[in-house]
């Protein structure tokens, strides 16, 4: 296949997957709050498959809702219907987001591959934390400074590399969250699950 058939196989897969999006967006309207106070913010990610395993580790650990900043569509059949159970807000800047969340008294952990800031396995996380990812190449769309009560985070990491994939930064931090906020018999109801 030359260059112009893998441009057109690309173009196809792309138009297909805006399709399902439109499709998942629409049965998005009816999705219910997770039960725990936890949020995600992703900020300008790429449309690829992070997302949607983003939106599937999210129902996994009961996320109340994700917020989506500058991304006008995403892939979601990584999320294997995980998009119908968690809300998806589209917010068109990080300072709408954080003005929204900042009234719902929540606190924000802004992720960094950097090690010089605090670990997440050193903080003891509130009940409402929202926990916020930038764009893998590219950070984040706003300056952190401009923003009082950001909390810069990393994941300790004892190998070579700079970073992780930005859909298993967000896991690590949905399970830390979970961790330090044991799920009680209220939450696991709201899950259909049988507690302890």
């Amino acid at each position: 296949m030359g260059n112009r058939g893998i441009r057109k196989k690309r173009k196809k897969v792309r138009l297909d997957a805006q399709q399902r999006f439109i499709k998942e967006k629409r049965r998005n309207l009816l999705a219910l709050p997770g039960p725990r106070e936890m949020v995600i913010v992703l900020d300008g990610l790429k449309p690829t498959f992070n997302i949607g395993k983003i939106f599937r580790s999210a129902d996994a650990f009961g996320v109340r809702k994700i917020h989506l900043i500058n991304i006008d569509f995403f892939n979601p059949a990584p999320a294997k219907g995980s998009l119908r159970w968690i809300p998806a807000v589209f917010d068109d800047s990080f300072a709408t987001c954080y003005s929204t969340l900042r009234q719902e008294g929540y606190e924000f952990f802004v992720f960094t591959p950097h090690s010089n800031t605090v670990s997440l396995q050193e903080l003891q996380l509130p009940e409402r934390s929202a926990f916020v990812f930038g764009h893998e190449e590219f950070g984040f769309s706003f300056a952190p400074a401009d923003y009082p009560g950001l909390h810069p985070v990393h994941i300790n990491q004892i190998g070579k590399v700079e970073s992780l994939n930005v859909s298993v930064a967000a896991s690590i931090a949905m399970y830390e969250y979970s961790r330090q906020h044991p799920a009680g018999q209220d939450i696991m109801e709201a899950l259909g699950a049988s507690g302890p």
